[in-house]
């Protein structure tokens, strides 16, 4: 009782309750998830006020995703959204890097300044930016392009976070051993700073393919043509005309189309995404 009473007076969270209340949360984020699945093997017999149901009564049945693998390019949004993703993440990676160097490594007035002033783009909501990126966009001529969806993006101040404080991590007494064998700075930050930073790079590369797979607003307002449409665009294309058929089996398969390639991603590479968060630090 006074443990309890203790625990009480503290404020902490005692570990059953904190389980329990995980739990909770779990199955809440998970009834959405459950449903889609459940709908998407659901045949279309079974329709109507079943499909509020998260229990399968009923043999499951793949006709929804033919349908709906029929009824869009899945494979040409699938290798749009995969150039997206892979071309920011490339550029990302790039130029976050040599920005974090000369952050955490090279001296010059106004460095501290400068860095703070650079991480006020963390502060400011992204649809913001909407208007003044589009125009900007179309006067370089890249509406209703891939690379017109990419370049918001090329610069991270996130990530240049990120590896600003990996790279502050790293002993200087390496960097001045490679200094004294004839390095130049190309070369510190290719074989010293950036395999000590793997973990830094591996959490980034997995927010940054994340968000922007999952980007709508701005590829909707860039893209034009149906050829050039990320899979979270044409999804929505593909549900607005599904809707009217209220064939709601295959909108969930679909959505479960979409999202297959994350999940498998996730699932594959569970362990390494765990280990790359804890050693950033990331919560």
């Amino acid at each position: 009782m006074t443990a309890r009473r203790a625990t009480i007076a503290t404020g902490e969270i005692s570990p059953q309750l904190g389980t329990a209340l995980v739990i909770v949360l779990t199955a809440l984020w998970a009834i959405p998830f459950c449903w889609m699945l459940v709908a998407a093997f659901r045949p279309e017999m079974f329709g109507g006020s079943g499909m509020a149901s998260l229990v399968p009564d009923y043999l499951p049945t793949l006709a929804n995703f033919r349908e709906a693998w029929e009824s869009a390019d899945f494979i040409r949004y699938g290798l749009n959204s995969v150039l997206i993703c892979g071309g920011i993440l490339a550029v990302q990676l790039t130029t976050m890097s040599l920005a974090a160097f000369a952050f955490a490594r090279m001296r010059f007035p106004g460095r501290t300044a400068l860095f703070y002033l650079f991480l006020t783009q963390m502060m400011l909501v992204p649809i913001v930016l909407l208007v003044p990126n589009l125009r900007t966009v179309a006067q370089l001529g890249l509406y209703d392009t891939l690379l017109g969806v990419m370049a918001p993006y090329f610069a991270t101040a996130f990530g240049t976070f990120l590896m600003r404080q990996a790279f502050q991590s790293i002993p200087r007494e390496l960097e001045d051993a490679a200094l004294v064998d004839g390095a130049r700075w190309w070369q510190l930050i290719l074989h010293i700073y950036l395999p000590l930073a793997k973990p830094a790079l591996i959490a980034f590369a997995i927010v940054s393919v994340t968000s922007h797979w999952n980007e709508f607003l701005w590829p909707l307002m860039v893209i034009n043509s149906p050829d050039n449409r990320p899979l979270t665009v044409g999804l929505a294309m593909f549900t607005l005309g599904a809707e009217g058929a209220q064939a709601w089996g295959v909108i969930a398969a679909g959505t479960f189309i979409v999202i297959a390639p994350l999940i498998l991603g996730f699932v594959t590479f569970q362990r390494r995404f765990i280990n790359s968060f804890m050693t950033t630090g990331l919560k």
